[in-house]
């Protein structure tokens, strides 16, 4: 047995041997900090979950290759029905938000060149005339000729079908605009073969001049179904067969 004497003088020497922390220097061990960094959240450019929704119905039925493409703003996106209005044709309708053509230049790798159009309609320009009052009708037709230079870049032979600016009771305060726009595209389109410029502006204005609200629904931009059988009266004779 050891003796309880022995025991408690080894505790008390082996105490006493241990090493002191000064709290003075403890204190003074510098601590590093490593910064925070949150990294932001890239947000979609516009109008992409409506692309992405084209991209999937597409994934599920791959729409047919020498169709009539229409794209452009919210006239044709909200043409839900337009393949009944022309059942004579195949048309494929990618029209969305309320683009304006730089957006659909943007996205012409997803909704232009992926379907091998025989024949592309257009119906865009007057979102980009109301996004802000810089925007000039010069700036209007650049970015049309953009956007054709990009679609013959790739596709050549395609007929191109711009659909001019149309005139609404919400906007007649851009008519000038949309007339000047209008008439340098139509002189651009004249030039070339395989290219039409569709007038329905002047179609779509009363005795007065102005823009006649039977062709509008309540918000005075859209078209209601009147405007939209007008429409096909003017533009079926330019459809390719």
């Amino acid at each position: 047995m050891i003796n309880t004497g022995l025991r408690l003088t080894f505790f008390l020497t082996c105490s006493l041997s241990l090493p002191i922390v000064n709290s003075s220097f403890a204190q003074q061990v510098p601590v590093t900090t490593v910064p925070l960094t949150v990294t932001p959240v890239k947000q979609p450019p516009p109008f992409w979950n409506e692309i992405a929704e084209f991209k999937h119905q597409d994934s599920l039925q791959r729409p047919p290759s020498g169709a009539i493409l229409f794209i452009g703003s919210s006239s044709f996106r909200k043409w839900t029905n337009v393949q009944s209005y022309f059942p004579g044709h195949t048309i494929i309708n990618r029209g969305f938000g309320g683009s304006t053509l730089p957006d659909v230049i943007r996205y012409a790798g997803e909704i232009i060149f992926p379907y091998h159009p025989k024949q592309i309609v257009i119906d865009c320009g007057g979102n980009d005339l109301a996004s802000s009052d810089s925007v000039t009708a010069t700036m209007v037709f650049n970015r049309f000729v953009r956007l054709y230079d990009l679609i013959r870049s790739r596709l050549k032979e395609v007929d191109i079908v711009y659909i001019s600016i149309k005139p609404s009771p919400s906007r007649t305060r851009l008519m000038p605009k949309m007339e000047e726009a209008n008439d340098m595209i139509r002189d651009f389109m004249a030039k070339y073969s395989h290219a039409v410029f569709v007038d329905v502006y002047h179609s779509m204005l009363d005795s007065k001049g102005q823009p006649m609200d039977s062709f509008f629904l309540a918000d005075k931009l859209h078209m209601n179904e009147k405007g939209y059988r007008t429409w096909q009266q003017i533009l079926l004779p330019y459809l390719d067969k």
